[in-house]
């Protein structure tokens, strides 16, 4: 009797174990489970806002609502760079103005990400899991980044 006893508190072990270990799916932030929708707005002000100038002096990027946007120096209409659902905050010119480093949760934590000036070609530079990473700066070299 104490045998059965105990194959069978060991077969439940070895199967509470198997039906545990099965793989959840990756959490993708731009591809959220469940019912979404997407709204639409007009603002012409801000606040909790992060921006850099151009080099040159031409153009601002700034960070709204977690999507990135560039405005001419001189006024005008905000161009989005970077939208989505992935936050995406503190955007900051590379010195020779052709790059811009940005905070994204893209990967699934935030993590520092590099673009062009156009948004395009983002590439996720830490890979960070636990530790979030934020505030990311250009050395004058132009190739090493401090956050």
């Amino acid at each position: 009797m104490k045998n059965k006893q105990i194959l069978l508190l060991t077969s439940l072990l070895l199967w509470s174990l198997v039906s545990h270990a099965q793989e959840k799916p990756k959490w993708d932030v731009n591809n959220p489970p469940g019912d979404w929708r997407t709204v639409e707005f007009t603002v012409d002000e801000g606040t909790w806002m992060n921006l850099d100038v151009h080099p040159n002096g031409s153009e601002i990027v700034f960070d709204l609502l977690g999507d990135i946007y560039t405005v001419p120096m001189s006024g005008g209409a905000a161009v989005p760079v970077r939208t989505g659902i992935a936050y995406e905050v503190q955007p900051r010119y590379s010195p020779d103005g052709q790059q811009i480093c940005f905070t994204s949760d893209a990967g699934g934590a935030d993590n520092i990400w590099v673009a062009k000036r156009d948004g395009s070609d983002a590439k996720q530079v830490t890979k960070e899991d636990f530790r979030l990473l934020n505030n990311p700066i250009w050395m004058p070299d132009g190739k090493t980044l401090v956050f």
